[in-house]
C-alpha cells in the first residue's frame, strides 16, 4: 500500500483512507464490535487513515479498534459541524473522550461551502489553531463539495488538509468537476494537504469501480483517496485495486450486482427534517410526501440521521 505525505503535515498516511459513513447507522448500521473488526483488518493490509465524523455516531466503533492497535501507527480523521470556540471544544472534547484517544491526527470543519462559510466559522478554526498548539489535534481541515470554498481554504494559513467531493462525472459537486480540478490543483501548489471523497458518486459509479478510482488516483495532488468500506469483500477489492492487483474473482461475484439505492417508505409524515438537511438538493416535499431527485442525490445519508421516524434509509 503506497503511502503519501499529506501535504506539508508530516502525517505519512496510506491512499487509502477507509471511510467509516458506511459503518454508522446512517448507512450499513455495523455494530461497533463489527465495524472494529473490519477497521483491524483494513489496518493489516497496509491501511493506516482512517476518517469519521461527529455526525456518523460511530466513535464506539474506533474506540474498541483503536484499542486492538498501536495508536502512533494510525492516522486519525474527524469532522464537526462546529461554528464557534465552545462548540469546537465541545466536539473535540466528545471525539477525544469517546474515541479514548490523547490526540486526533486530522481534525476538520465539515462541510465548508464557500468563503462566507468558513469566514462565519472563523472562530471555531481560530480554537481549532490553539488545539493544534495545545497538542490535542496534529493538523486542522475542512471538507467540502464546493470548489468555492477548496479555493477559500487555499488562501488560509490556518487550513492544513482539504477533503474534498471529487469523480469523473462531478455527481455532487457543487460546480463542474473541472472547476473542482482547478481549485484543488491550486490548493496543492498552496502546500495543502488533499485527501478525494465520493469518488464512487456515493455508489452510483460502482459498476465500474475500477475507472472510477483510477481517474482519483492518477489526480496529480491527490494524497489520499477516502472510499467507504462496509465488508470484508469490499476492503479486498479497494486494497487491490489501490496496489495494482487483480481482483480476486470471488470477491468480484460478491460485489458484481452491488448497488446503494435511498429509500423513502410510506410512513414518511412529510415533515421535511431531511429536506433540509440535504446539501444536494436532491429532495423535496411534494404532496406531504419526499421524493428524492436521484440525479442528484449522492447517497451520502445525511437525511437519514434526521428522520425521527425512520422513513428513509440508504439500502
Amino acid at each position: 500500500m503506497e503511502r503519501r505525505t499529506l501535504g506539508e503535515t508530516g502525517l505519512v498516511v496510506s491512499r487509502l483512507c477507509f471511510g467509516a459513513l458506511t459503518l454508522s447507522r446512517l448507512q450499513a448500521g455495523l455494530r461497533p464490535t463489527e465495524g472494529a473488526r473490519l477497521m483491524a483488518m483494513a489496518h493489516a493490509l497496509g491501511v493506516n487513515f482512517f476518517d469519521t465524523a461527529e455526525l456518523y455516531d460511530n466513535y464506539e466503533h474506533f474506540r474498541l479498534f483503536l484499542r486492538e492497535v498501536d495508536r502512533p501507527q494510525v492516522i486519525l480523521a474527524t469532522k464537526a459541524y462546529a461554528y464557534d470556540a465552545v462548540s469546537l471544544e465541545r466536539s473535540l472534547g466528545h471525539a477525544l473522550r469517546s474515541m479514548g484517544t490523547d490526540y486526533i491526527d486530522l481534525f476538520m470543519l465539515h462541510e465548508q461551502e464557500s468563503a462566507e462559510t468558513l469566514e462565519g466559522h472563523r472562530e471555531a478554526l481560530e480554537a481549532l489553531v490553539r488545539a493544534k498548539e495545545a497538542g490535542a489535534v496534529r493538523a486542522t481541515g475542512i471538507s467540502t463539495h464546493s470548489p468555492a470554498a477548496v479555493l477559500a481554504a487555499a488562501r488560509r494559513p490556518e487550513v492544513d488538509v482539504i477533503m474534498a467531493i471529487m469523480n469523473a462525472r462531478g455527481i455532487g459537486i457543487r460546480g463542474s468537476a473541472q472547476e473542482m480540478h482547478g481549485a484543488l490543483s491550486r490548493a496543492r501548489a498552496a502546500g495543502k494537504g488533499i485527501c478525494l471523497m465520493k469518488v464512487l458518486g456515493g455508489g452510483t459509479l460502482l459498476q465500474d469501480v475500477e475507472a472510477a478510482l483510477g481517474f482519483a488516483l492518477d489526480l496529480p495532488y491527490a494524497d489520499a483517496v477516502a472510499v467507504g468500506i462496509k465488508s470484508r469483500a469490499e476492503l479486498e477489492m479497494d486494497v487491490a485495486l489501490f496496489e495494482g492487483r487483480p481482483v480476486s474473482p470471488a470477491v468480484l461475484e460478491e460485489l458484481r450486482h452491488a448497488t446503494k439505492e435511498l429509500v423513502i417508505e410510506p410512513t414518511c409524515s412529510g415533515c421535511a427534517l431531511c429536506v433540509q438537511a440535504c446539501g444536494q438538493g436532491a429532495l423535496e416535499l411534494v404532496a406531504g410526501k419526499v421524493r428524492v431527485d436521484r440525479g442528484r442525490c449522492v447517497l451520502c445519508g445525511y437525511c437519514v440521521g434526521r428522520c425521527p421516524e425512520m422513513s428513509i434509509a440508504v439500502v
